[in-house]
């Protein structure tokens, strides 16, 4: 095979699913290091690329916006005249393999949902959506390199661990709230937990972005002027300061959301809040990163058996003394 000079890579979603990405991008990258590499993703999600050296160029495409239509029609435009060997692009839609052919691109790679995607991909790879998010995306190359990524990986730099510290990011995206996607605990919850992990003798810092303002802000009422806590919301100026702050403690307790993608990106020891989403699919099974759940018979139910969560939410009902036990 004739190396690619230029790669294109397309996975349209929210940070978190863009840093579940990137295990398919490092196999790509070394496999090709010489490529170039451009991924095309939302605008909400660019940021990724600062928190990797392997994307040389991102192709923001508004597939959520008022103009997608014409969105999809300058993605089909750019790639076309972009000058790429090879383009892989995640996704389920049956949609995908009409784009792709449109590229003009010669080598692409997409998953199977049908007879139209075996015609018109160079391979369609088997989708299956009941694994973790990182390995079903990483199937995607697994055509053209036997490079395997695992996990996500993400460059914060060497910074040393700071002792009995633990960083607790309450915070879902603002998008999930609107969709009324609960996937995460009042700020009273978030409160007495802060207080449980600082009984212990753990110095706790507080964080969060700017979708967790009013959250953030009853919890420190709550804490008041606590020993050993301190409230860093507001230093965090980009993604990667959130990456390197992550780094440094030594466990992370969040929701499922972008900061607990980072927490196994940096390979901080993560305790995550699962709610009504499923957690198999998005956490590793492994020692150092945690679903904190419970087992409750109608979890998990939310994208796979419905798009909202109901009223009753007994999947966020945990025992916040078994959370403090996995510190």
């Amino acid at each position: 095979m004739k190396k690619p000079e230029k790669i294109l890579m397309v996975n349209f979603g929210g940070i978190g699913d863009e840093i579940l990405f990137l295990p398919a991008i490092s196999s790509i990258k070394k496999e090709f290091p010489n490529s170039k590499i451009t991924l095309a993703l939302e605008p909400r999600s660019k940021s990724v690329k600062d928190l990797t050296n392997m994307i040389d160029d991102v192709m923001c495409v508004d597939i959520k916006g008022k103009h997608k239509y014409f969105e999809l029609i300058k993605f089909v435009a750019k790639s076309f005249f972009g000058g790429y060997d090879m383009v892989f692009s995640s996704g389920g839609n049956k949609l995908i393999p009409i784009l792709l052919f449109l590229t003009g691109i010669k080598k692409r790679y997409g998953f199977d949902t049908g007879s139209l995607s075996q015609k018109l991909l160079t391979k369609a790879v088997k989708l299956d959506q009941q694994r973790y998010a990182s390995f079903m995306y990483h199937e995607l190359v697994t055509p053209v390199t036997k490079n395997v990524t695992l996990y996500p990986q993400i460059d914060a730099g060497e910074i040393e661990k700071e002792p009995n510290s633990v960083l607790i990011h309450p915070g879902v995206s603002k998008m999930s709230v609107v969709k009324n996607m609960v996937k995460t605990w009042t700020p009273e919850i978030w409160a007495e937990l802060v207080q449980k992990v600082l009984a212990t003798g753990k110095k706790v810092y507080l964080i969060g972005g700017p979708d967790d303002k009013d959250c953030i802000e009853k919890i420190v009422e709550i804490i008041g002027d606590a020993p050993n806590f301190e409230n860093l919301y507001g230093t965090t100026k980009n993604i990667m300061d959130l990456a390197k702050l992550t780094k440094r403690a030594e466990v992370l307790i969040c929701s499922d959301s972008a900061p607990m993608h980072i927490g196994v990106g940096v390979g901080t020891k993560t305790l995550a809040l699962f709610g009504p989403t499923d957690d198999k699919k998005l956490i590793p099974d492994n020692e150092q990163f945690i679903a904190i759940k419970n087992n409750c018979d109608c979890r998990p139910c939310l994208w796979d058996k419905r798009q909202t969560t109901c009223e009753e939410l007994h999947c966020l009902k945990i025992d916040l003394n078994e959370v403090v036990k996995h510190i």
